[in-house]
Formats: structure tokens, C-alpha cells, sequence
């Protein structure tokens, strides 16, 4: 049976041809030629500030977190001033984890049917370290008394899907079948049944996909009708002198940081630069709108001032995309 919808009062470039070209003899216009023919092969996109064709993305992001995976905590610890861990425990009791709709006092918080009995499926998405997986469990199991949700924790590095896995050892859920993780990219998941997932989360993750709204389409998809998209992710700082203190914390610290801890300046300076890239919150809640998402209230909760935000939407029960 579908969740229940987090408001009962929701209603329901093309590629451009490049002509041709007689050959330059001069240098400077032989380079430029260069880079409008490497440009033909596919569109491009944004790795931090540098602009890179889509097919070299994925590697070049997969490089960055499998050389952070073994250092993730520390990595959000320098991202988020120390502060990522309440962030995620205020977005896991946002979405009540296994809470029976007849017992809840919310109509924020997404909920499975009564009759399902079977537990939520959620689909954690990039969540390879399983940081919010294990919340969402353990929320469930204490707070709900429910030992049937599960998470399949889905991340295209291996690197951070290892981490996961050696982290899930310490916990209770290592060898049950309420938690496993596979190797999965968001932009299409071909594993996960259409209409099959009670809850699709994304925390930290959705802003380094290359194309953010084939993600969104495909976790449209995936969702059963009623089913909860919800996204944490670095945001926009909504006060001037606020942003201004954090921005020169992030440019200048950060990679600094990273280079005397980790000795690995780029990863961290990419990091930071893909925060300032990221939609604001507008933008972004525009694009679950696009996806066909139906929007609670404004859409997004700021978190900090607006350092992170949480994002959520809600398949609809009938009709949509």
C-alpha cells in the first residue's frame, strides 16, 4: 500500500549543431576550433567552477569521493562548521521513519497506510557511507517499534559503498535484510520497480549529479503514488553578512583544511565551489515541481540560516507525469 501524502490538501535544449569549418592556420583560432569540436561529442556541465563535457563528470566526481570516503565525517565536519550530524537527525525525525499514520500527530511527516504492515521501503539515495540509513533505522526501531522498514543504501562509488558496509558492522543491521546497498546511479535506476519506494531520501548528494533533474524524473518514477522525495543538501545563506562570513570560511579555510588533513586540496576546493553552484532553494524546489512532485507548504525548511536546506515533495495519488 502507498504512503500517505505529506498534505492531504495537495492537488494534484536540444543540442545545437555546430556548422562547419574550413581549417585555421593560425594558433589561437586552432585551439578555439579544438574546443568547439571536443564540445560536439556531448553537452557540458559544471564540476565546481570548471566547465567540463557530462561524459567526464561522473569520473572526475568519483575521483573526488573516493579520495574523501575513508575522511566523509571529518569532510562534513569542515563543510557544515560541525554541525552536518544535527542536520541529519532533524531530517530524519522530519520524515518519521516507520510511524503509523493512525498514531501521528503530524500531517507533515510521511507515513505509510495502516494496512501496510510490511514496513517502509526507502531508497537512500548517494547515501553510500549509510550516515542517514542507520538513523532512518534506528528511528524506526526505537521511536516506532517497527522492525520491518528497511533501506537499500544506493551509490555509484564503490569506494563509499565500502565505507558504508565496514560502518554497518558496529550496527544491528549489518547482516539482516533490512538494510543493503547496491551500486546504482540516480540519473536511472533500472533495478528499482516503478512505483515500488515509500521514501526516497538524498542528503548531501544531489549536487554533484550530473543532470539533477533526470535524478528527480527518475526518483518521480521509482516513488509509489503518495510517495515522499526528500532532499538535504547545502543551500543558500539568506543573510548578507552571514553568507559573506561562511563564503570566506568555505574559500578559504576549507581547502586549506583539506590539504593539511587529508593532503587533498582539490577534492575539498571542488566541494566548497559546488555548494556556490548549486540552485538556490527556489530554483531548486522549481525543479521537483518540474519532476511532477507536488510541493508542501513552500517547499524547502532552511537549516542554519540557510547553509542547508531540506526539500520535500510528494508523488501524487493519482494522475501526474
Amino acid at each position: 500500500m502507498a504512503p500517505r501524502p505529506v498534505l492531504r490538501t495537495l492537488t494534484a535544449a536540444s543540442r545545437r549543431k555546430t556548422p562547419n569549418r574550413q581549417a585555421y592556420r593560425c594558433f589561437s583560432c586552432s585551439l578555439r576550433q579544438a574546443q568547439q569540436q571536443g564540445q560536439q561529442h556531448g553537452r557540458t556541465t559544471h564540476f565546481g567552477f570548471e566547465t567540463v563535457p557530462e561524459s567526464a563528470k561522473q569520473s572526475k566526481v568519483g575521483a573526488v569521493f573516493s579520495s574523501v570516503a575513508s575522511s566523509y565525517d571529518t569532510m562534513n565536519d569542515l563543510m557544515s562548521l560541525g554541525i552536518h550530524r544535527l542536520w541529519k537527525d532533524s531530517f530524519v525525525r522530519s520524515l518519521d521513519p516507520g510511524s503509523n499514520p493512525s498514531l501521528s500527530l503530524s500531517t507533515d511527516t510521511p507515513s505509510p497506510s495502516s494496512s501496510n504492515d510490511g514496513g517502509w521501503n526507502i531508497l537512500d539515495i548517494a547515501g553510500g557511507t549509510g550516515d542517514i540509513a542507520f538513523r532512518m533505522l534506528d528511528h524506526a526501531t526505537t521511536i516506532n517499534a517497527d522492525d520491518r522498514t528497511r533501506v537499500t543504501v544506493a551509490d555509484i562509488n564503490p569506494d563509499m559503498l565500502a565505507e558504508g558496509r565496514k560502518r554497518s558492522l558496529t550496527t544491528p543491521y549489518a547482516r539482516s535484510e533490512r538494510l543493503r546497498f547496491i551500486e546504482a546511479n540516480a540519473e536511472s535506476l533500472p533495478m528499482v520497480p516503478s512505483n515500488s519506494v515509500d521514501l526516497y531520501t538524498v542528503a548531501f548528494g544531489i549536487r554533484n549529479f550530473t543532470d539533477k533533474q533526470a535524478a528527480l524524473d527518475e526518483a518521480f518514477r521509482v516513488l509509489k503514488p503518495g510517495g515522499v522525495f526528500a532532499c538535504l543538501e547545502f543551500s543558500k545563506v539568506n543573510n548578507s553578512l552571514f553568507d559573506a562570513v561562511y563564503k570566506r570560511w568555505s574559500f578559504g579555510a576549507i581547502p586549506l583544511i583539506g590539504q593539511l588533513v587529508a593532503a587533498d586540496r582539490a577534492s575539498y576546493q571542488y566541494l566548497v565551489e559546488s555548494i556556490e553552484r548549486f540552485p538556490t532553494q527556489t530554483e531548486f524546489r522549481d525543479m521537483i515541481k518540474q519532476a511532477g512532485f507536488l510541493i508542501p507548504e513552500n517547499g524547502w525548511k532552511d537549516l542554519t540560516g540557510g547553509i542547508a536546506a531540506i526539500h520535500k515533495g510528494v508523488k501524487p495519488l493519482e494522475g501526474g507525469r
